[in-house]
């Protein structure tokens, strides 16, 4: 066997409380390999060593001759949507056009840049825009995609990648996450044909029934430790890999109190968010259409709907991101929205955890700040905050389970980990509405189970209704009792239809 990456005894240390430890991992021509451990153990650091993204990466990677990781890896991950869009938005010029509109970066553009002019195959980019379901987006700017659109386009981008007689790596990080369960199977089998001796793959991945039948290997992660390594179908069924999989958490009995002196919302008899005949398009494209929705004071929401759809849209018609739910017939609290409140009143009403929100933290916050700034509902501390917030906010940090980050930098913990800070950080106001969008993404099992049955904890105990957004069918907490769902609209868009539960 060639080796394509060998990786001999390295050490990576994250911050000044963690260390990376991998004895010895060989990825061979033309193997596919599956590194599984929950979140936190390590595999987005030992992906990011692979790809020569850490300091380190010099003196314990080597590489086959005529292997260059900045040409020939190809990542599908949170964080590379994250730094497209991120690039992308540092880079609009919207302003300065004459329609006010700047596409930037198009779909199309993303995929071929991986190929020089001379080795671009139509034939192959066509295969590929039908299998990934994106005909409908190609022509479009990645920044107005959902996650789980541009999710897809970067799969497409990697297939598509090529350079002459060089082996690339394909480094999938939860490739199906946040992708809706048609598209899965869509997806899964397009990585399967795709995925041959011409390349090799390390997927990254968090739960058992999401490794991908086109891995031939697993390796295990536990405590930034590799523990176990070899064939799939050895691995998968020894020791170590049941107890990773049969971890259960220990959910708390009661949530931290509401902060002493802080203001208790007044109820009265208006639903606590109405829409009556509420549209949303960008441009000439219609994507939401006609909504009327009444959410009561006892709902406990689930929105469920296809990638695309518009489901994030309609979140931020109502916390107050959106312009768009200006002049409209959009009722928050019995009162319509733009009718004198600041966007600062209704954010103090509402805990969001969300892509766009998680996207929006870059580097320099540690842990115990982010949720604070819960408080002020700013990204970053930047007011005075007490001992008092900073007490109720690592009561958070423990009721999930997470205090011993408090102190860590909130860009060096793992996608996973962010998700539950963010939920920490809406919570420690004791919203009147908690809105959660897809809050799971990125999650292991134990940790999915912690966040559902911690939400049920919230209903119960807490003054806080939940609207909880997911593309996957069935998981969602016991507490819902109201259910949208997303349907093609007759005018064009979508449209929604509700029901009780």
């Amino acid at each position: 066997m060639t080796s394509l990456i060998v990786v001999n005894n390295a050490l990576c240390r994250i911050g000044r409380h963690l260390v990376l430890r991998i004895d010895r991992f060989e990825i061979g021509e033309g193997q596919h390999w599956c590194v599984f451990g929950l979140n936190g153990s390590g595999k987005s650091l030992l992906a990011n060593l692979i790809a020569g993204k850490r300091v380190e990466s010099g003196k314990y990677v080597s590489y086959a001759d005529h292997f260059d990781p900045s040409r020939d890896i190809h990542i599908v991950s949170f964080e590379e949507q994250q730094r497209l869009w991120q690039r992308d938005n540092r880079l609009d010029i919207s302003e300065y056009s004459d329609n006010a509109q700047d596409k930037g970066t198009l779909v199309e553009q993303l995929i071929r840049i991986t190929r020089s002019s001379e080795h671009q195959d139509d034939a192959l980019f066509g295969e590929l825009i039908e299998q990934l379901d994106l005909n409908s987006v190609v022509d479009q700017g990645i920044r107005f995609l959902s996650s789980g659109q541009i999710r897809r386009v970067l799969i497409a981008r990697a297939l598509y990648a090529h350079r002459r007689a060089v082996t690339k790596l394909l480094i999938l990080d939860d490739p199906l996450e946040s992708i809706d369960k048609d598209s899965q199977q869509r997806i899964a089998h397009c990585l399967e044909q795709f995925m041959g001796s011409h390349c090799c793959s390390l997927q990254l991945c968090r739960r058992p029934q999401d490794i991908l039948p086109a891995a031939s290997h697993l390796a295990l992660m536990n405590e930034l430790k590799m523990v176990s390594q070899g064939r799939r179908s050895e691995i998968i069924k020894g020791e170590l890999f049941r107890q990773l999989v049969a971890k259960k958490p220990s959910i708390a009995k009661s949530l931290p109190p509401r902060l002493a002196g802080s203001d208790e919302f007044i109820e009265n008899s208006e639903p606590l968010i109405r829409l009556d005949k509420v549209s949303a398009n960008y441009g000439d494209l219609l994507v939401l259409d006609n909504i009327q929705w009444a959410m009561q004071s006892h709902h406990h929401v689930l929105i469920e709907g296809p990638n695309g759809c518009g489901k994030s849209t309609l979140l931020s018609l109502i916390d107050g991101e959106n312009h768009k739910g200006y002049g409209q017939n959009v009722f928050l609290f019995g009162r319509r929205k733009g009718s004198g409140e600041t966007v600062w009143d209704i954010k103090a009403r509402f805990g969001v955890v969300s892509n766009e929100l998680h996207n929006k933290y870059v580097k320099g916050w540690r842990v115990l700040d982010v949720v604070v700034s819960g408080f002020f509902d700013s990204v970053g501390l930047y007011d005075d905050s007490g001992a008092a917030e900073a007490n109720l906010a690592r009561q958070w940090l423990a009721t999930l389970a997470i205090q011993q980050l408090q102190k860590h930098y909130y860009h060096e913990i793992s996608f996973g980990q962010q998700r539950l800070v963010l939920l920490a950080r809406a919570m420690v106001k004791h919203p009147r509405v908690l809105i959660l969008d897809e809050p799971c993404v990125g999650l292991d099992d134990y940790h999915r189970q912690l966040i559902l049955q911690t939400l049920d904890l919230i209903a119960a105990q807490a003054n806080t209704q939940i609207v909880y957004v997911s593309h996957v069918v069935g998981e969602h907490p016991g507490c819902i009792n109201q259910k949208l769902s997303f349907v093609d609209s007759k005018a064009g868009g979508f449209t929604i239809v509700h029901s009780s539960r």
